[in-house]
């Protein structure tokens, strides 16, 4: 007598159960994505209409973008020092990601004075308008994640002692905390190299 084949059912990946945090996590980076694009689409609509240009892009717009890219680096950094029990080199380069961070708000609002000091406002059209629209919006994405770090670091620095640390480190919601601020960090760091192309290829 032949044993009936067994079937392995498979759990549709529309139906699974999903981590709620990480599920609205991601329905925020598609809608971020999707208004980002709309900006670019009426952007590109109305170029044709408005053809002033800026002579170069604020210099201090050049320097965030390192400073987001090396952002993203210590953050990953982080991430390994504390799934390693690394305590220290976390909170090291937890620190230094806030670090960069503000530095990279601050570099913003630098490139906005000098955009100001080269009297883009009292000409403000359309395409020049689109730069203050996306640089603004990005930075309200980046303030809330500056504030994210603050919040970690001081709970870093808080259980700086090792058993402290080491509870800290394998309470999965805190575990979770991190992964999914890293994931946010990094979209925002790509969403402004994508912003910063497209402003260098329009003015």
């Amino acid at each position: 007598m032949s044993a009936k084949p067994t079937t392995k059912l498979r759990e549709s990946p529309f139906t699974k159960r999903r981590e709620p945090l990480g599920f609205m996590l991601w329905l925020g980076v598609i809608g971020s994505s999707l208004v980002f694009t709309s900006i670019f689409i009426i952007f590109f609509v109305s170029l044709h209409k408005d053809i002033s240009h800026l002579d170069s892009l604020p210099d201090m717009f050049w320097l965030s973008t390192l400073v987001i890219l090396f952002s993203s680096i210590t953050l990953h950094e982080a991430n390994l020092a504390f799934a390693n029990e690394r305590f220290l080199h976390y909170r090291v380069f937890l620190g230094a990601t806030m670090f960069l961070g503000l530095m990279f708000i601050a570099l913003q609002v630098g490139g906005w004075m000098e955009m100001v000091n080269s009297q883009v406002f009292s000409s403000l059209s359309t395409s020049k308008g689109f730069i203050y629209l996306l640089t603004g919006l990005h930075m309200l994405h980046m303030f809330g994640g500056v504030l994210y770090l603050i919040y970690l670091f001081r709970k870093a620095v808080k259980n700086r002692a090792y058993v402290d640390a080491f509870v800290y480190s394998v309470n999965p919601p805190n575990r979770l905390q991190i992964k999914l601020f890293t994931r946010y960090w990094h979209f925002t760091g790509a969403l402004w190299l994508v912003v910063f192309v497209v402003l260098i290829m329009l003015y």
